[in-house]
């Protein structure tokens, strides 16, 4: 699988990424061993990206993968966590935790200062029994912005000068946010949730343009926004952004895959090849949460996508036209 350099970084990752939100029981329950064997699966697919946080299962995520990566040579792995939440142990007392399906033994308390940031880095390290983290996100700051580039992004630069990550920048899904952190901070690399897939192409106004400016990479995450870009045809059922998608939303879904069908290509596999067409996009990271969902994920992400795909979908105006005209 390819490799892409991370802006002015020496970290390299895999196009397509591992994302751990699924392993923190995002949606469903899941068991140690069924997210082992989705790990194993990527890495014999290929993938040698790996991608979680404190917040994916307050821990349980950094534990499964922290357990996998052990077993394999450190050198051929990027591993990227986050930073902002520290998490704090409390009696459960028989109750789930309110995001994943996981008992609800810690609490997470939001925390940008420079020493919450370190702390959380200690921690995770210890969770995921590894001495190394290559690079380091600040996580989902929309409402703590001004602390998060105030007192946050410094911590990540400080320990990316001292040589304890070797990439840093921020996880967030408001695309101006992110464009002002690009243009205000020397950041190598941002993960954008949700906001430049198929569907979704915000990332073109502000954030894009910004990246290849700064010479900042992107990581395009959520890129099946939540479920509704998962499968050929998404059912009334069907996720967007973490909600049940509207009506609206789902037409449009389907009107994407009749473009898509007629020129031989799946939703899906539509989906994972979009934001790679970008220069500023350097990989994708999916979220997933078994074996044979990463085996489809790989399967649908070697295949070949015609370029008159981009174009049809830009005619039919389900396209914003700058993406037919952008490629590497």
């Amino acid at each position: 699988m390819k490799s892409r350099r991370l802006g002015r970084s020496t970290v390299e990752v895999t196009e397509l990424g591992f994302g751990g939100g699924p392993l923190g029981g995002l949606f469903a329950p899941l068991t140690d061993d069924a997210a082992g064997e989705a790990l194993a699966a990527a890495w014999e697919g290929g993938v040698r990206y790996f991608d979680t946080s404190p917040h994916y299962g307050i821990g349980h995520s950094e534990r499964r993968i922290g357990e996998f990566l052990r077993q394999v040579p450190r050198t051929e792995y990027v591993l990227s966590t986050k930073v902002g939440r520290l998490l704090l142990p409390q009696d459960p007392a028989g109750q789930m935790d309110d995001a994943f399906h996981v008992p609800a033994t810690h609490r997470r308390v939001w925390d940008f200062s420079r020493d919450g940031v370190r702390r959380s880095v200690e921690d995770s390290l210890t969770r995921m029994g590894v001495d190394r983290i290559d690079m380091l996100f600040l996580h989902d700051a929309e409402n703590h912005f001004e602390a998060a580039l105030r007192d946050g992004y410094p911590a990540l630069a400080e320990l990316r000068a001292e040589g304890m990550v070797d990439a840093i920048g921020a996880g967030m899904y408001d695309t101006g946010m992110l464009t002002r952190l690009v243009r205000e901070a020397d950041v190598d690399v941002v993960m954008l949730a949700g906001h430049y897939t198929l569907l979704e192409h915000s990332a073109l106004d502000d954030l894009l343009p910004a990246c290849t400016e700064r010479g900042v990479s992107i990581l395009a995450a959520a890129i099946f926004n939540s479920g509704l870009l998962a499968t050929p045809r998404p059912g009334p059922d069907a996720r967007f952004d973490y909600r049940p998608a509207s009506e609206e939303m789902i037409r449009r879904a389907h009107r994407i895959a009749d473009v898509c069908e007629a020129h031989g290509v799946t939703l899906p596999e539509a989906a994972l090849a979009f934001p790679l067409r970008h220069p500023a996009v350097a990989g994708i990271v999916v979220g997933m949460r078994s074996a044979d969902e990463v085996r489809r994920n790989l399967a649908a992400f070697t295949k070949q996508i015609p370029d008159s795909l981009w174009t049809d979908l830009a005619a039919t105006g389900l396209m914003d036209e700058r993406v037919a005209r952008t490629a590497r």
